[in-house]
Order: structure tokens, then sequence, then C-alpha cells
């Protein structure tokens, strides 16, 4: 398959849902890959199967704070500093790029960045959403080293680091990203495909075109895209207080939404890092990280990412499962509410919804 610029729409809709509030916002990155498509043509898009064994793989992921990162763009010179960066280290350049999480801006910047480098895209990524810190891939819960990541801002500056594991990636990933104003383009887990096998999620590029096309000339585009996803509305109403900050290159606040119509009298509160973490409802978890929780308006279906959450909204809030190898006892470690703070157990959200 060829992504190519009529694709663009459908796949930025996609990512914003599965991005759960976080990634970065679309429509930055739906600019970037229309224009890097016009200039340098459609991106292929591969299986991991279709690679050779040797061939590197270059997970590729914006790094900061939402709020921040709509406001500075990246540069179009950043993916191609990461791509010599690698070629030096490893003696040979990367065969195909790979977003590191499927939500969000980051999830359409790779086609952009893909068609730049003049490489394919792989179909896959490292979450199957979005998530805020760098260990919170699959290839951390997988068990592979984190010991390399290589980083470059609007400025011009790389930065490679050897980190000690996947903890101390995101502690010194973060000091960078701060440093450079709580915005960078980010490699990490570059590894040969082979390695890459049963380590990555599968086909979530493609999952996300589905997304995204599922509201396309639809009657009623929430409930094809509640339909789409399997997902369970938690509320349909306004949103009445938004609270949100940035600090430690992320997005940190709540959210306060209350029931309309069917819904009234009810209130939802979701707090978040970033990404929507946990659905609360007269202090009862009705939804909870990894489990995915999208805001969409209640009349275009379209996501709301955290940073676009406004007074006086009308939208809905939707919630279904994540992928099963976040369910596992390494994948609930890694990114389940614990993680994040949380003293909730996790329940999945079908049993909660």
């Amino acid at each position: 398959m060829l992504i190519n610029e009529e694709d663009v729409p459908a796949l930025a809709r996609g990512c914003a849902v599965l991005g759960t509030g976080g990634g970065g916002d679309v429509r930055t990155g739906a600019l970037a890959a229309r224009r890097a498509i016009r200039a340098h043509g459609g991106v292929p898009l591969v299986r991991l199967a279709d690679l050779p064994d040797d061939a590197l793989v270059l997970p590729l992921s914006g790094i900061g704070a939402p709020t921040v990162s709509h406001e500075m763009i990246h540069g179009e010179d950043e993916p191609e500093r990461v791509a010599k960066e690698v070629e030096r280290i490893f003696g040979r350049p990367p065969a195909a790029v790979m977003t590191s999480e499927i939500g969000g801006s980051n999830g359409v910047a790779p086609v952009a960045w893909a068609a730049r480098l003049g490489l394919p895209l792989l179909d896959a990524d490292g979450m199957g959403r979005a998530f805020p810190e760098v260990q919170m891939v699959s290839m951390y819960v997988a068990g592979l080293p984190a010991d390399l990541v290589i980083m470059s801002d609007v400025a011009g500056n790389v930065v490679t680091i050897r980190p000690v594991d996947g903890l101390w990636s995101e502690r010194m990933a973060r000091a960078v990203c701060v440093a450079s104003g709580s915005s960078a383009l980010m490699a990490d887990y570059i590894l040969p495909a082979v390695q890459a096998r049963g380590a990555v999620i599968e086909g979530t590029v493609t999952r996300a075109l589905a997304v995204g096309r599922a509201t396309e000339r639809a009657a009623d585009p929430l409930r094809a895209l509640q339909d789409e996803l399997a997902a369970r509305r938690l509320i349909t109403g306004k949103l009445t207080d938004v609270e949100r900050h940035t600090t430690g290159g992320f997005v940190r606040g709540a959210a306060v939404i209350e029931g309309t119509g069917a819904d009234r009298g009810r209130t939802l509160t979701l707090e978040l890092q970033n990404e929507n973490l946990v659905a609360l409802e007269d202090g009862r978890v009705r939804a909870i990280v990894p489990d995915l929780i999208t805001v969409v308006d209640t009349e275009t279906a379209n996501a709301v990412q955290t940073e676009g959450l406004r007074y006086g909204q009308r939208v809905t809030v939707l919630a279904w499962p994540c992928d099963p190898l976040w369910r596992t006892r390494k994948g609930l470690e890694t990114a389940g509410p614990a993680a994040f703070g949380y003293d909730f157990p996790y329940v999945p959200v079908e049993e909660l919804a």
C-alpha cells in the first residue's frame, strides 16, 4: 500500500482517536505529511515480514508537552539529523521508519519523516495508542535493552544518550527535552527487524486508517466510531471545568464533563498526564489506563486532544480495551495505574463500564 495525500485526513482522524488526548495535535502532523508527500511522493506502508532480518527499523516520535508542540512545530531537518547519527553509530542507514506511538500527531508525522528520508513506513508502533513516558513502549515490555536514545530539536542540537535501562531513558530524555523547550524529536529502540518481531504492535497504521474512515459519510458519526472501536460510552455532556498546566515536559490536569440529555445529573472527571488516564464518577473508576479513554465531539465524532479542551464543548467520552500486551504483568507494571501513582487496581474497561 502507498500512503498518498488523500489518505492523510483519515489517518489523522484515526490517530487523534487512538491518542487518548495526547501524542500532539494531529493538524500539524497532517500538514507536514501532505507537504512532504507533495514534495517527495507517496510513502510505502510495509509489514515487518517484508523487511530483511538485518534491516534497521527507526522508531521516531516527538517528545514533550502537547501544549508546546502545538506552537513550536518540528523543523524539517530534524529527521535527517537523527538518521545521519543512526548511520554513524550503526555503520548503515535505517531501512524503515516506525512511529513509536500511533496516537496523535506522533502517528501522522512519521509519514512526513519517512517521505523526507525516502524510506517506507512500518505498519506497526510501540503502543497501540499514546503514552506520556519514554519507557512505556512494547519493546520495553518485551525486555529489549533501552541503551540508545538519539534526540534533535528545532535549534539543530543532536544529543545521543546511552541510558542503563528504560526508566533512565525517560529521565535523561525528559531532561534534554525540557532543555530544548519541552519539544524535541526522538529515536529510541533502534533495532533490526529480526528483533522487532514480537516486540512491536503490528497493523496499527492500518488500524488508524480504518478508525479514521469509519466516520466518513456516516449518518451518525458517533455511533459509527463507537461500533468501529467496540467502545463503551461513558458520558455525553458539556465540559464545565478544565484545569491544565505544563510542567516537567508534560501537560497535567483534569477536565469535568456534566451530563446532558439521558446523562443529565451525572458528572465525569478525567485526570490527565498528556493523555486521559482515568475517568471517575462519584469517586468510582469508570475506565483507567492502560485502556483507552478518548473525548470526542458529540456531533462530528472528531477527537479532542487535551490541549484543545475548552469550557462549554459538547463532548462524548468513549473507552475501549487496550492491546493485550498492556494487560500482562509487565505491561501493567510499565503503564498501569500504579505507574502513574494511582492506588486504584486495574480492572478492564469491559467490566467497569
